[in-house]
């Protein structure tokens, strides 16, 4: 599919700050067939804008009108007003475009990994990740990295009460192994997996130390069709990036 052309970019990011001037200044909801009219925007390409600008909750949807919604107020808070969740996803979304694979943010709950940011790729093949979904750290290249970031103790009580299913004959599952690539994802900073959670695909994940405390983990899945050495490098290089971003800030 061909990408847009850099002026067709500017346009619609152009339309979109217009879109969102006008309703802020009309102190009213306005039907979309209004704001067509008065910023001369088609309709095919405004309802897509709306879609866009109501999902990140710049604007409010009521009925068949708009008004601004509190995503402009957080534009504007203080120190804390983002949650981790804000934080992080204008960074995978981008680990998404430059990629074009699925990537994701997760974050750990007990001996589980919870994708709370996820982007998935729009290829034909594709693996999606379910935002919301708790899934065993050990099968999961995010969940390693999580896992990497124990203290001994921790790890110990990990190995003493998580429990550690197979899900393919490839997943490691036995204490003795795991300690091993634990080591070895502290070392290099990345943990790997290869059809340990799904037939097909493999798995590249990087803890995310913010404020010197493990906050989450990013991790960029490819099905193993188009997983070589250089898509292994393009991955490595822009989870570093992006994880090197997420803790200056």
């Amino acid at each position: 599919m061909a990408s847009a052309s850099p002026s067709s970019q500017v346009k619609s990011a152009t339309r979109t700050l217009d879109i969102i001037e006008y309703v802020v200044a009309q102190r009213r909801a306005l039907v979309a067939q209004e704001i067509a009219t008065a910023l001369g925007i088609p309709v095919s390409s405004l309802s897509y804008l709306l879609a866009t600008l109501v999902d990140r909750q710049y604007l409010i949807r009521e009925g068949r009108r708009y008004r601004p919604g509190p995503g402009l107020e957080r534009l504007q808070a203080h120190d804390g007003g983002f949650t981790l969740a804000e934080r992080v996803a204008p960074l995978v979304r981008t680990l998404r475009v430059q990629l074009n694979e699925t990537a994701s943010f997760f974050v750990r709950h007990g001996w589980e990994a919870e994708a709370i940011v996820t982007e998935t790729s729009e290829q034909a093949l594709r693996y999606a990740v379910n935002s919301g979904t708790r899934t065993p750290l050990h099968a999961l290249s995010a969940g390693k990295a999580l896992l990497s970031g124990l203290s001994a103790a921790e790890l110990d009580s990990y190995f003493a009460e998580g429990e550690r299913y197979r899900f393919t004959e490839k997943t490691v599952s036995d204490e003795a192994s795991l300690r091993a690539e634990l080591e070895e994802i502290r070392r290099t900073g990345l943990a790997h997996t290869d059809e340990e959670y799904s037939l097909g695909i493999a798995g590249i994940g990087r803890l995310v130390l913010i404020d010197g405390e493990a906050a989450g983990a990013l991790a960029v899945a490819v099905p193993k069709v188009r997983f070589d050495a250089e898509m292994e490098q393009r991955v490595t290089d822009l989870l570093n990036r992006t994880a090197a971003l997420l803790e200056a800030s």
